[in-house]
């Protein structure tokens, strides 16, 4: 489940919260997980929207944005780090209608070490993870066949 945070100067995004619903769906797609609450309600985008005062490179411009995926250790193959920094990077030039930002966007991904990834008060290991969406998956299918 992971999260997404994007660093950009206030008023880069007509909508933050669309864009940050908007990065979430992108990363878990990605990531091609089950379509289950546990992913969908644990996969968060965050805008952190910062005055361009506090935004600099080295010739001084503040008209870049910083996107920093953390997920699970082993979650994103390489096709699938190349699938997102490039979705992260379209969303972020769409969102913005700034095409210059294609070239001055970084998609940081970052893995949580096992045992580093917190969920529901637990530090939870791959495996942990594996099994409650597992359990999950069982319980929702047996609700279904209950319905049915």
């Amino acid at each position: 489940m992971p999260m997404i945070d994007i660093y950009a100067a206030a008023g880069t995004f007509a909508d933050p919260h669309q864009v940050a619903q908007d990065a979430a769906i992108i990363v878990k797609t990605a990531e091609a997980v089950p379509d289950i609450p546990m992913f969908r309600q644990n996969t968060a985008g965050f805008v952190h929207e910062l005055p361009a005062s506090n935004i600099a490179d080295a010739e001084g411009a503040s008209d870049h944005v910083r996107v920093q995926v953390i997920t699970n250790a082993g979650a994103l193959d390489r096709d699938k780090q190349l699938a997102v920094v490039a979705q992260l990077t379209d969303l972020v030039v769409a969102a913005s209608r700034n095409e210059a930002l294609r070239e001055r966007t970084w998609v940081l991904l970052t893995e949580a070490t096992a045992g580093g990834w917190g969920l529901w008060g637990h530090a939870q290991t791959n495996e942990e993870l594996v099994t409650a969406a597992r359990s999950e998956i069982a319980s929702l299918q047996a609700k279904a066949a209950g319905d049915a």
